[in-house]
């Protein structure tokens, strides 16, 4: 069977009749199956918003698909430690143990259930958990988001087939096969790990919760085993897929002498608005028929720093993120069906740190810094309340408006951000801000929420790119956000996977 693939052009209100009568009159076949692999909304012109569909057709007249990426049992005694079960931990993990390598997959954090009761006495009565609260715990941090699945990174194809159809298989709806701005939803991401967790464990892996990475055992640049709060584990090949919040982690790391490199990374807000007013904005309307919120993603260089959104969040809400005690960050997360009152998205600037502070970095600089100002924050907005302004406020420098309504259930306390923020990164923000609203009549009806400091990691380890090994090391990998390499649920899940496939290939 052979494969060809097609645009159409459909309404918002289309049929499945609609669709099958205009396939066939373009393709012009007597004998054809198809599957939807692509769809995205046209709300270029708001009287003409429409489905674009992607079409893959399958036909015997035509060459047949290349073999799809999957598991190959192989034999092998070796032992692997994976620390973290976030997408590049448990995908490295059940890839790994589906091809016959015995894989023990640690969490410092609980099972998922356990997880969300902790969250919601961290949302309604301010009781703070380590190591089990938005950051941390079962699925990383992406199992309580939007379940974003977009990804820029063109030389992931395969892997990304892979991780979707996996997606697919454990819970996730189909149209995330094919629409053009995947997501899956905070309420079916807690069953998807769920799910993954089960077909680990009947595949014969081992999963400990509770259990935190606390060091490695080390000789002659080979990780001999990996030590816990509980105990030591010998293993062959050890994988840290720990995210980019393990600020402790880290810090163990450095000391053990593997390199890192401070990065390039992006500092900012929260910004809300009600989804009604965003809905306005991109359709002329506050609803349409079938869809379910609008979305933007919006970049400005009018500053000194690129401005962009990231994580936009339609019917969402915004929530504590803060991955220890004591500091105080907020992210952005929404179910699947997106019916929410309001719109949420991280507003923030990319900046060099080196370039900000006028001095050369190490890692552990960038660590330390980020770290200050988050912990600046929580002295501004204690008991994981959020520091906010309005809009209209941050663009003319005075805090002086009542703050909207808003989805943050720990409550918002009136601040200057402008104050709270370097000097460069508040102009590049409010540069940008002027631009989008200028573009976006009504944008300005919103207001900032902070901090927003985990669009990605500050620091990136040094690791050979061919064998995702990191470099001089002969058996440890460090994968998904945790290396620098990755950001967002699809290229960290890939991350992982390439790293599993890296030492399948050399097995």
């Amino acid at each position: 069977m052979g494969q060809k693939e097609i645009e159409l052009r459909l309404p918002c209100t289309y049929s499945e009749q609609d669709l099958n009568r205009a396939a066939e009159q373009k393709l012009r076949l007597k004998h054809f199956s198809y599957k939807i692999i692509r769809k995205s909304l046209d709300s270029r012109r708001k009287d003409r918003i429409h489905w674009q569909i992607r079409l893959q057709i399958g036909s015997p007249e035509l060459l047949p698909q290349a073999p799809l990426l999957s598991p190959r049992r192989i034999r092998s005694s070796r032992k692997v430690v994976i620390a973290g079960t976030g997408p590049a931990g448990i995908f490295a993990a059940l890839f790994l143990q589906q091809s016959g390598i015995q894989v023990c997959l640690l969490e410092r954090g609980k099972a998922v259930d356990q997880r969300e009761k902790d969250i919601i006495n961290l949302e309604e009565k301010g009781l703070f958990t380590p190591d089990s609260n938005y950051s941390f715990g079962e699925g990383g941090a992406g199992t309580f988001s939007d379940g974003k699945l977009t990804s820029r990174s063109k030389h992931i194809k395969r892997e990304k087939q892979y991780i979707l159809d996996e997606f697919v298989r454990h819970g996730a709806p189909e149209e995330i096969l094919y629409l053009t701005h995947p997501h899956i939803g905070s309420d079916n991401l807690k069953i998807i790990a769920r799910n993954m967790r089960q077909s680990f464990i009947e595949a014969g892996g081992d999963i400990r919760f509770q259990t935190s990475l606390t060091g490695l055992e080390i000789k002659d640049r080979r990780v001999r085993a990996v030590l816990t709060d509980h105990e030591s584990l010998e293993c062959d090949y050890a994988f840290l897929a720990t995210g980019h919040s393990s600020y402790d982690t880290y810090r163990m790391l450095l000391n053990k002498g593997i390199l890192f490199r401070p990065k390039n990374f992006a500092l900012g807000f929260r910004m809300e608005h009600s989804q009604e007013q965003i809905n306005r904005i991109q359709w002329g309307q506050p609803s349409l028929p079938g869809i379910k919120a609008a979305e933007y993603r919006l970049t400005s260089q009018e500053g000194d720093l690129p401005v962009y959104t990231f994580c936009m969040c339609p019917g969402g809400k915004i929530v504590p993120a803060a991955a220890y005690k004591d500091l105080n960050i907020v992210n952005g997360m929404s179910y699947y069906q997106r019916d929410g009152e309001f719109a949420n998205a991280a507003l923030v600037a990319g900046l060099s740190l080196d370039e900000l502070t006028g001095r050369s970095n190490t890692a552990e600089d960038s660590l330390n810094w980020l770290e200050a100002l988050e912990k600046d924050f929580f002295t501004t907005a204690p008991d994981y309340q959020a520091p906010a302004m309005t809009i209209g406020d941050f663009l003319k420098g005075k805090a002086e408006s009542s703050l909207y309504p808003s989805s943050y259930e720990r409550g918002l306390i009136p601040s200057d951000l402008t104050k709270l923020m370097p000097a460069a990164i508040v102009d590049s923000l409010r540069s940008g801000l002027k631009d989008i609203c200028r573009r976006m009549p009504g944008f300005e009806s919103g207001q900032l929420i902070g901090l927003e400091s985990k669009t990605s990691a500050p620091i990136q380890v040094l690791r050979n790119r061919e064998s995702s090994l990191a470099t001089d090391w002969k058996n440890l990998f460090i994968c998904g956000e945790a290396s620098g390499y990755a950001g967002g649920i699809v290229s960290s899940a890939s991350d992982g996977l390439r790293a599993a496939l890296s030492l399948l290939s050399s097995l």
